[in-house]
């Protein structure tokens, strides 16, 4: 828990990243709780797009804290609105002491007011690996814009093996700070990885991938399991040549991967905007690249029919 001095202190943005921290490790546990009870409560939203209880009650938890403690702050979350009563012990005030004494927060996040932030908040990244049971590639996402920008996010593992036994990690990533919470490492030099879509590929997603002739290529689900893949050096490109996740998948990812010096867009190359009032769904693709490659190089090797059938999607 942080001191009092530091969590009234700190600049808004940094007491968000803070609070998020702890919020999206408690978000975790609830979905452990979840699958341990055994009833996953499965809803369809839609075509391969499916909702269980840990998605709603994770939201629940994530929402009402961050409401209870920035109650004038956007928040959008994957799964809409409940007006169901949150248990207390769901309601997380405290923020990561960690995080405040160790990070001075920039100097271009230092005035942001409530009214310029939105907060996107995908409880559970990877329902289908949480229902099949891949579920280390299951996260919890929280991601930060200010003035339509991602700038910090949080990435929860909640079924992370650690060496000492323990369950569960949480990553974050601050522009202008970097991120923490893991190792990163840097991808082979002698040979090209691909990580990708592991159940929506389609003709355009794989008419991209063989236009890099990668040396393997790793389909996974969770756009925040495929960006973990290149800030931990398993992957150097995260190519997604179709208009299947939304704000949700990507405000947290591309935060925390463009903090360590790597880069996410759409798959014409311009970043995504975050403001409050934009469309969810990504149009027009993602190409993630890893810290030391090419972002421009991977683009210009893209397919231009590629590029023209997302472009027309926008």
């Amino acid at each position: 828990m942080a001191s009092a001095t530091a969590a009234a202190t700190a600049p808004l943005v940094m007491r968000i990243v803070a609070s998020s921290i702890q919020i999206a490790a408690r978000a975790g546990r609830i979905i452990c709780d979840v699958m341990a009870k055994g009833d996953l409560g499965i809803v369809e939203k839609g075509k391969d797009d499916l909702q269980t209880e840990a998605d709603r009650s994770a939201q629940r938890c994530i929402v009402a804290s961050l409401e209870r403690l920035f109650p004038n702050v956007t928040i959008i979350g994957e799964e809409g609105s409940s007006d169901l009563k949150v248990p207390e012990d769901w309601l997380v005030t405290e923020m990561n002491s960690e995080f405040l004494e160790r990070n001075v927060c920039p100097d271009g996040l230092k005035q942001v007011k409530e009214s310029d932030l939105v907060i996107w908040v995908d409880p559970l990244d990877g329902t289908s690996e949480y229902t099949q049971g891949f579920l280390e590639r299951v996260t919890v996402l929280i991601g930060i814009s200010v003035n339509d920008r991602a700038v910090g996010g949080v990435i929860h593992q909640p079924y992370f093996k650690a060496d000492n036994g323990s369950l569960g990690r949480t990553i974050w990533g601050v522009k202008g700070i970097g991120a923490g919470g893991f190792s990163p490492k840097k991808p082979p030099t002698d040979r090209f990885i691909i990580t990708t879509t592991r159940s929506h590929s389609n003709a355009l997603v794989q008419s991209a991938l063989d236009a890099l002739s990668p040396d393997e290529v790793l389909r996974v689900g969770g756009a925040g399991y495929k960006v973990l893949q290149l800030l931990e050096g398993n992957a150097h490109a995260y190519v997604f040549a179709s208009a299947g996740c939304k704000k949700w998948d990507t405000c947290a990812p591309e935060a925390v991967l463009e903090a360590q010096g790597g880069v996410l867009t759409d798959i014409l190359g311009r970043h995504y905007t975050y403001g409050k009032d934009v469309s969810f769904p990504n149009a027009c693709g993602v190409l993630g690249t890893a810290s030391g490659t090419s972002h421009p190089d991977i683009l210009a090797k893209l397919p231009d029919d590629v590029k023209q059938a997302m472009n027309k999607t926008h």
